[in-house]
């Protein structure tokens, strides 16, 4: 007894080293490993923080693949790939044959992703097209009363200018977009601000696009007459100077397509 006693002792003594043996090995997890695209992502940072370490400007020439390729430490494939992606995202600009340069302002991909994003939601729900619609309401009566504070009478004659042509574009039954863009672009070119400019531009593209999905379905409800008298009257409080019944106004100005979206998505 004592005999099995000790030997099962022994065993017993044996047992949790071995246990404790698999517990360790169990509880040892490899450390993660990153994806590819963690990856890919990772080094387009890197390229974007090259980019401000060398303080390089829009416009000017990025090292060449075979440069980044060292200083990176990645091959030329994976390279490309990530630089294909900055392209796209607007940070680098490829000129085959000539090079690589750091992209000059502009919102082109930033204006397909939102037309994407609007025109997806049009064939679900349509709340992202109406949150479009309210980011660009809150942008330009927030903005209205600083532009109206730097407007030079040739700026005021360029935007009535400006409303006299959608005018005439309704009367004759002709689109008004692009005369609408150069309606909203004119009513803050007083800031002097690119980036205010080229969301403003973004805004522009992602309505057009809207008005071709929307058609002629939903043209009843707020048509380019309804526009041109909204402009008239944007135009008239911002020429008496009244600042607060501007930014009344230009809201007021986006329920014709909140509207349109709406009874879209009714039907």
């Amino acid at each position: 007894m004592a005999a099995d006693k000790v030997t099962a002792g022994g065993a017993g003594t044996g047992a949790p080293g071995a246990g404790s043996g698999a517990v360790a090995s169990a509880r040892t997890v490899p450390p993660p490993r990153f994806s590819a695209q963690s990856r890919l992502r990772a080094l387009q940072a890197e390229i974007m923080d090259l980019i401000l370490d060398r303080e390089l400007e829009p416009g000017d020439p990025l090292p060449t693949e075979t440069e980044l390729s060292a200083v990176l430490g990645v091959g030329r494939n994976t390279l490309r790939e990530s630089l294909k992606v900055l392209q796209a995202l607007g940070v680098v600009d490829i000129r085959h044959g000539f090079g690589m340069f750091v992209a000059t302002n502009n919102f082109d991909a930033l204006a397909d992703g939102l037309v994407f994003r609007g025109r997806l939601s049009l064939r679900h729900h349509g709340q992202e097209a109406l949150q479009l619609v309210d980011a660009r309401q809150a942008l330009e009566a927030g903005l209205i009363a600083g532009a109206m504070d730097r407007m030079t009478p040739e700026q005021l004659a360029a935007i009535e200018a400006s409303v006299l042509r959608v005018e005439s574009l309704a009367g004759a039954g002709e689109s008004t977009a692009e005369a609408d863009a150069e309606f909203h672009r004119r009513l803050f070119e007083p800031l002097n601000n690119q980036m205010l400019a080229g969301l403003l531009d973004a805004f522009s593209k992602v309505y057009r696009r809207l008005d071709l999905e929307l058609g002629a379905v939903t043209a009843d409800i707020a048509g380019p007459g309804e526009t041109a008298v909204q402009h008239r009257a944007v135009y008239e409080a911002v020429a008496a100077g009244d600042k607060e019944l501007a930014a009344r106004r230009l809201g007021s100005h986006f329920d014709g397509m909140r509207r349109r979206i709406t009874g879209f998505m009714g039907e």
